[in-house]
């Protein structure tokens, strides 16, 4: 049965799939990315986990992978297929695409983690049918897939659509980028946590905590979310702005509060919005498979590539 490998890399697990030409989920898999033993380390579990892959449907479904798609963290070169850069990993540079072609023995396509599961969410997910769509993963931090035509548009430098790093309140929180204020230090789900277990004094509650004591009512809470999503709209409409979305998709943690988050969220950004014209804005549908079933399509999208070519 004809199929291509569908690879996610996380900051601790990998999601991986074998995927038919259909789309169709032939087998499924998880391991740990093993990252407490260094870049390294966590380089070879990638390449040995798409070696385990490869042999699985060698076994079990008759024939080799025709391609492999993988989808990792951080700065990509999606061009040249070098994973350049990922904190939570502690790698720097690594040519991912040759080394994982050398030990599969197939084509393999490399894309950033957020781009690739925004190509999922707009062709099978969410955004279907959308032909421009920015996808939006509320997480430890905050980044963005601009879809245009069932494509994703990385940028000249592969920097597209990182709109954590839009300043929001110039006199905010430190980032980590250097700047002041960016919208991933208010509104991501790792920055509602931090808010909440201040005003609750609660160390370890987080932002699924917080929701929780929106939807009760408790007035701290409450601030503290609305404090959030007002930073989020803010980025989100200078995002319209200059992208004019047809539909803008919220995934993440922060986004399985579901209403609690996008009623408030879309009467935000109505207020705000002037001449632009107001996008669709839902939730994601994929959950955290959306990545792995991006590489597959990265992966198929590759072998069309060189048919064609």
């Amino acid at each position: 049965m004809k199929h291509v490998i569908a690879l996610d890399v996380g900051g601790t697990g990998m999601k991986a799939a074998l995927v038919g030409a259909d789309g169709t989920l032939l087998h499924e898999a998880r391991r740990a990315t093993g990252r407490e033993r260094g870049p390294d380390a966590v380089v070879e579990s990638v390449l040995a986990f798409a070696a385990d892959l490869r042999a699985h449907g060698e076994e079990h479904l008759g024939e080799s992978a025709l391609a492999a798609g993988v989808a990792v963290p951080g700065i990509v070169d999606a061009e040249n297929g070098i994973a350049v850069n990922a904190v939570n990993l502690g790698w720097r540079d690594v040519p991912m695409r040759r080394l994982l072609g050398e030990r599969i023995g197939v084509p393999v396509a490399l894309g950033h983690d957020v781009r690739t599961g925004g190509l999922a969410e707009g062709r099978i997910g969410a955004g279907r049918g959308a032909d421009r769509f920015f996808f939006v993963p509320l997480g430890t931090g905050i980044a963005g897939a601009i879809g245009i035509a069932g494509r994703i548009e990385s940028g000249a430098h592969g920097y597209a659509g990182e709109i954590g790093h839009i300043v929001v309140r110039p006199d905010g929180p430190d980032c980590n980028c250097g700047q002041r204020g960016c919208l991933e230090t208010l509104a991501s789900a790792a920055a509602v946590s931090r808010a909440w277990a201040a005003a609750s004094g609660d160390a370890k509650a987080d932002a699924a905590d917080c929701a929780k004591a929106v939807e009760s009512g408790d007035p701290k809470a409450v601030e503290v979310w609305r404090d959030a999503v007002d930073a989020l709209s803010a980025g989100l409409v200078t995002a319209l702005t200059l992208l004019d979305p047809r539909t803008i998709i919220i995934g993440g943690g922060l986004a399985e509060a579901g209403e609690t988050l996008f009623t408030p969220l879309r009467a935000a950004v109505e207020e705000r919005v002037t001449f632009q014209k107001l996008p669709h804005i839902v939730p994601a549908a994929l959950g955290d498979t959306a990545g792995c079933l991006g590489a597959g399509l990265l992966a198929w999208d590759l072998l069309s590539t060189e048919v064609s070519a």
